[in-house]
């Protein structure tokens, strides 16, 4: 049974369900290959997207996270919560605004997507969103807020988002790449969000003070990337990962989100799964029991946070 979670206010569970490796034919995840097969058409993607949805929502799954960014992530998110006459209210749904997805649905196009966090960008993709999926939105974040983008410096940004915030959608940022723990504090020192989504893993750790501290400033931690692109699953072969899960009776996967989920400032980790198999292999975390002796046994698995950005930069889409 998942547990329900308090997220800003938002009615949640511990474990949400991420549309990012399903909304689009080509992601970065290890072994997407074997996990979606040739057809990866429009309709092949939005039929494999509902099932998981199903499944998901039959476990228990009360999150659900996608962003403009993914493809058609929104436009299946927003068919399934119709067909399936999910009232608003019922599932907290999240999105994120900042990226623009440019692929036309080509695996290996170069860029996928395209960063802008303009006020005009905001404007227009909040329309867009509300337009897939308005009666459902609860959360709406920046997409990998830098200080580089100067997005948490820019008045008129920062007023659209109260704005918006006014209105009842909660708002919160999502953080990427070295310089999270940064990007973090200086969120907080801005103030007025709600949430802030961040990787964090096993393997890249850095961010960790940071979100304890938003935490304890009253924001809600999501956790993005919690199997670092299909690297702590089966795909990756982490050897102490995989020995452990064995002792338990798990896969590595669970395992792995059943360390995030261990960690007490975190409110909801995210699920990628591509399929309902992954899913439901995913869902098991929330049944483990993360003892010291696990916890000793991945210690050593932290990796420099400029050498984990360097290799998932390295990941091809596929």
């Amino acid at each position: 049974m998942l547990a329900t979670v308090r997220l800003a206010g938002l009615d949640a569970t511990e474990i949400g369900l991420g549309l990012a490796a399903l909304g689009r034919p080509g992601y970065i995840n290890l072994g997407r290959d074997e996990d979606l097969g040739a057809d990866r058409s429009v309709p092949a993607l939005e039929h494999r997207t509902h099932a998981v949805l199903d499944a998901a929502y039959a476990a228990g799954v009360r999150y659900f996270d996608a962003a403009r960014s993914y493809g058609r992530a929104e436009e299946f998110l927003g068919s399934w919560l119709r067909s399936r006459d999910i009232e608003p209210g019922s599932v907290t749904v999240g999105s994120k605004w900042g990226y623009t997805y440019v692929a036309d649905w080509q695996i290996d196009a170069d860029p996928a997507e395209v960063k802008d966090h303009s006020v005009a960008t905001f404007r227009r993709q909040v329309n867009e969103t509300r337009s897939l999926i308005g009666p459902w939105l609860s959360l709406y974040q920046i997409h990998s807020a830098t200080l580089e983008t100067g997005v948490l410096e820019d008045p008129a940004v920062l007023d659209a988002l109260a704005e918006l915030r006014a209105s009842g959608v909660a708002v919160g940022l999502t953080t990427s790449g070295t310089g999270q723990a940064e990007t973090i504090d200086r969120a907080l020192a801005v103030g007025g969000f709600d949430t802030v989504q961040s990787t964090y893993n096993v393997l890249e750790r850095a961010a960790g003070p940071a979100l304890r501290r938003a935490h304890d400033a009253g924001l809600g931690v999501l956790i993005k990337e919690a199997l670092a692109n299909g690297r702590l699953t089966a795909h990756g072969d982490v050897a102490p990962l995989r020995r452990a899960a064995e002792r338990v009776g798990a896969t590595p996967d669970a395992l792995a989100l059943a360390a995030v989920l261990a960690e007490p400032w975190v409110d909801v980790a995210l699920s990628g799964a591509a399929s309902v198999g992954q899913l439901q292999s995913n869902l098991v975390a929330a049944e483990l029991d993360f003892t010291p002796d696990l916890a000793d046994a991945l210690a050593g698995l932290a990796e420099p946070s400029d050498e984990y950005w360097s290799e998932r930069s390295a990941l091809s889409w596929a």
